[in-house]
């Protein structure tokens, strides 16, 4: 009964977590499209790594799994009103960038301590995670990159998405392309064509590139009929009028 309860705790907490970040490093911030990209890729990754029974392979991996769980509730923690006190019952952090602190200790020892599992890989992830809200994208590109070339599919399929947003709010447009067209010829059940063409066509909308958004909402609109990656598509050529 244990074990469930942590499981649960942990999909949970994993489900909020990837949704948070994604909506981080996404580059475009249309509220509507970040709903159906966002959830999607937190939804089917906690699928992908619940069946591959990520959680379940060695008690070192439990043990590594229950501290990931601790580490994304410190992501998760409220931050206090300018001024208010710490709650000692409540944890909370007066910046976002404190609280990224001290997740990224956490997230640092699950590497440290069970190198070898599942789990310090998704540490890793969110090593990536912290780093943004702290303003250090050098770091954030490095645990990104690592999870890309090293983790498994689905989860580096995650990490390349997160490191194409990274490099389009830096100014790497060309960088960023090429990640999109990458996952696009690749899909994974995390991160699906549609989604990668979406993000593609939403690079060329920000980065001054008209005609190549105009071309890919209209492939992904054919593409995609009585769907609402088709539907997204057409009121982002609506705009492009």
């Amino acid at each position: 009964m244990r074990a469930q309860t942590r499981h649960r705790l942990k999909q949970d907490a994993f489900s909020r977590a990837t949704y948070g970040v994604a909506e981080q490093t996404a580059h475009w911030s249309v509220e509507h499209q970040n709903t159906l990209i966002i959830a999607g890729i937190a939804a089917v990754v906690l699928i992908a790594i619940v069946a591959g029974g990520w959680y379940y392979q060695s008690q070192q991996n439990l043990r590594a799994s229950f501290e990931l769980t601790q580490a994304t509730r410190t992501l998760e923690a409220p931050l206090r009103p300018a001024g208010a006190p710490a709650q000692p019952d409540t944890p909370s952090f007066a910046s976002a960038k404190e609280r990224a602190e001290a997740a990224r200790k956490q997230f640092q020892s699950i590497v440290d301590d069970y190198p070898h599992t599942r789990t310090a890989d998704l540490a890793r992830y969110f090593l990536g995670v912290t780093a943004i809200s702290m303003g250090d994208n050098a770091a954030a590109e490095s645990s990104f990159q690592w999870v890309a070339s090293k983790a498994s599919k689905q989860l580096a399929s995650v990490a390349k998405l997160a490191l194409a947003g990274l490099y389009s709010n830096t100014g790497r447009t060309q960088d960023a392309e090429a990640l999109y067209k990458d996952m696009i010829a690749h899909p994974t059940t995390v991160v699906s064509k549609v989604t990668a063409e979406l993000q593609l066509a939403g690079l060329y909308q920000s980065s001054n590139q008209p005609l190549d958004a105009k071309r890919l909402y209209e492939q992904i609109k054919k593409d995609n009929p009585s769907t609402e990656a088709g539907q997204l598509a057409t009121q982002k050529l609506a705009e492009l009028k």
